[in-house]
């Protein structure tokens, strides 16, 4: 009956069950390599193609990318990868671990402090900067290139720093780049600036909060993960609301100021974390 109950899979928890638990940190790092490259590039074609072409062009493309993606992952995605069977008893157990209730609670804030601002991010620098589609596709291009960048770096220092100091570093880059957002709201060439040192961070603290789900639970650790993209949405539509409704008053100036209050809830929240040394 095991065999046949759902199994719950995401790229990192996949990741995990190919490697070596040594390489573990590396490689669901690595996994996010990707998607700061997909921001890097997207984000700013994607604001391209939409000013130039239409929102249907844009989404035809998106749509088209998906089925490549979902063919190669049918042709190289190894079978039979073991799982352990997520039934009810799982989702409990992950709810009486303070450490996995705390780092999902860094998710929702970290990624809700992001959408404030990052969903309305191009009217924003539109009205006020006068920014063209141009600009605003150069800043989305920054923030990508730093994404890449900062997980690239964030790779091949966790398995030495450990992903809590990695985690820790990379949220300060985000804090530093939202705030900086805020103060310098108007002034279009530190605004960008803030927005790729933001970027040096996005990525990398995502992966981070994976590795570390997987280390705070290995055998829960495909719901864990899992839980924290659940949770991921939910910081977004957090974030977007918020966002939404100081957009609808106006409130552009206060908007980089109060994604920069939940990114330092989570950047606490990380401190709260903090492995006890060992004896």
């Amino acid at each position: 009956m095991g065999e046949n109950r759902p199994r719950t899979r995401a790229p990192a928890g996949t990741a995990a069950m190919i490697v070596p638990e040594s390489k573990r940190g590396s490689t669901i790092a690595y996994v996010f390599l990707g998607w700061s490259l997909a921001a890097a590039v997207g984000l700013p074609l994607v604001t391209l193609i939409a000013a130039r072409y239409g929102w249907r062009a844009a989404y035809g493309g998106i749509g088209a990318l998906g089925v490549v993606s979902f063919l190669l992952l049918i042709w190289r995605l190894p079978s039979g990868l073991p799982g352990t069977p997520v039934a009810l008893r799982t989702w409990l157990d992950l709810l009486q671990n303070r450490l996995v209730l705390l780092l999902l609670l860094i998710t929702t804030l970290f990624i809700a402090g992001q959408f404030v601002i990052f969903t309305y991010m191009g009217p924003l620098l539109s009205r006020l900067t006068g920014a063209s589609a141009d600009a605003i596709s150069l800043v989305f291009a920054l923030y990508g290139v730093f994404g890449f960048l900062g997980i690239a770096f964030a790779t091949r220092i966790v398995d030495s720093w450990g992903a809590y100091r990695v985690s820790l570093l990379f949220m300060g880059a985000v804090l530093a780049g939202t705030t900086g957002f805020a103060v310098t709201t108007g002034n279009y060439p530190l605004m960008a600036a803030s927005v790729a040192v933001w970027g040096l961070g996005f990525a990398a603290v995502n992966s981070m909060q994976q590795v570390r789900l997987v280390a705070a639970a290995p055998p829960l650790a495909s719901a864990s993960v899992s839980l924290n993209t659940s949770v991921l949405y939910i910081g977004q539509a957090i974030g977007s609301g918020v966002g939404g409704l100081l957009y609808g008053y106006d409130l552009l100036y206060e908007t980089g100021y109060v994604g920069a209050a939940f990114v330092a809830a989570a950047l606490l929240t990380v401190i709260a974390t903090r492995p006890k040394p060992a004896r």
